[in-house]
């Protein structure tokens, strides 16, 4: 056996050196061979020429033959190959297989394509999550300049206010108007304390700080108690309260106290939209595992191009300037996304409705809150 390995290590054809240079000396062999035998040929001379020419012609065909098939076809595979790899295009790898140079070269050359491919792959991913990285950073950047122009748009008005009136309060020495000035001083200066509490209220909901502090809510009766509370409280305006309630009672897993925020930011949003002598109605519905809560008012629609925005905080539909700093849908979004809650808005007959569904209690199968 290792005589064996010994000689075909030695004298196989292996390698296309050794192809090629058993194929010249077969052919000097041949040419020596075929020209004795046609010397020694009972014919002229000029006929022992032809047919000696006639054999040699055979040879140079069947050696150019064999050149092609050991060296020219696997040089234009390769050429090929090499040549889509250079346009990167690693989908048609070299066919060429064996175990001679040109074997062996195919197969490096597929390899160094797969690792090619493979780290374009990479760059490709790593590049796509710079991109990501990039834009993220470039909307932060963006929200907090728009946190701070909307801050100093906000803050200015009241603080102009509070202003004018100190210096009135220095100007007058009548105690009624003094008084007056006073509750206006302390009227801007609390509206102040409610935009900076909510900006921070909202901030921590963004920056996942926020806990919910759940518990077991009678979602119908409280659904009743704080509608009826906030539209008593809303500013003196006409419009027709309608309600459509469950008769029976069900109950809800969720933070009561954000709940009420919730609730007031919605029935607020619908108090201060309302057309004059529209309908505002507050309907509470069972589907199937869910309560969907849903307040509607009667007044101008939203645009569509609207309506996934109006969530933002300091969005003000087409920029109109309405009382409050542009931050309760903010708050009431973020409070339902604490508790993974699906909520939405849309445009109904003759007005818009703002939504949200609970899942109830029998249906979370756990008792705890949703972070």
């Amino acid at each position: 056996m290792k005589l064996w390995m010994w000689c075909r290590k030695n004298f196989g054809l292996q390698t296309i050196r050794k192809r090629i240079f058993l194929l010249s000396k077969l052919c000097g062999g041949v040419i020596v061979l075929f020209y004795l035998l046609t010397s020694g040929l009972p014919v002229g001379q000029g006929a022992a020429f032809l047919i000696w020419f006639l054999l040699m012609l055979g040879v140079i065909l069947l050696v150019d033959y064999l050149l092609g098939r050991f060296i020219t076809r696997p040089v234009d595979e390769l050429n090929e190959a090499a040549a889509h790899m250079a346009e990167l295009d690693f989908s048609r790898p070299c066919g060429l297989k064996g175990t001679d140079e040109f074997g062996m070269l195919s197969h490096n050359l597929n390899t160094m394509a797969d690792n090619l491919q493979k780290a374009l792959s990479q760059l490709e991913e790593a590049n796509g999550r710079l991109e990501a990285e990039v834009d993220q950073e470039k909307r932060r950047v963006a929200e907090h300049k728009d946190l701070a122009d909307h801050l100093s748009h906000e803050m200015k008005t009241p603080l102009g206010i509070i202003r004018a009136y100190a210096e009135g309060l220095q100007d007058t020495g009548e105690e009624e108007k003094r008084n007056r000035y006073i509750q206006v001083i302390i009227g801007e200066t609390e509206r102040m304390n409610r935009m900076i509490t909510s900006l921070l209220e909202l901030s921590a909901m963004e920056a996942g700080a926020a806990r919910l502090t759940c518990g077991l809510i009678g979602f119908v009766e409280f659904t009743e108690t704080e509608a009826g509370r906030l539209l008593m409280d809303l500013p003196s305006k006409e419009f027709v309260l309608e309600y459509r309630l469950p008769a029976e009672e069900y109950q809800v897993w969720a933070d009561k106290g954000k709940m009420e925020q919730v609730l007031d930011n919605l029935i607020g949003n619908a108090g201060k939209h309302v057309c004059p002598g529209g309908i505002i109605r507050v309907t509470l519905d069972k589907e199937e595992e869910y309560l969907r809560f849903g307040v509607y008012n009667q007044g101008e629609s939203i645009g569509e191009e609207e309506l996934s925005r109006i969530w933002d905080k300091f969005y003000r539909i087409g920029g109109k300037r309405t009382q409050g700093a542009g931050l309760g849908l903010a708050i009431a979004a973020g409070i339902l996304k604490l508790h993974g809650w699906q909520y939405g808005a849309r445009n109904r007959e003759e007005g818009v409705e703002f939504y949200f569904y609970a899942p109830l209690h029998h249906a979370l199968g756990s008792s705890k809150c949703p972070i």
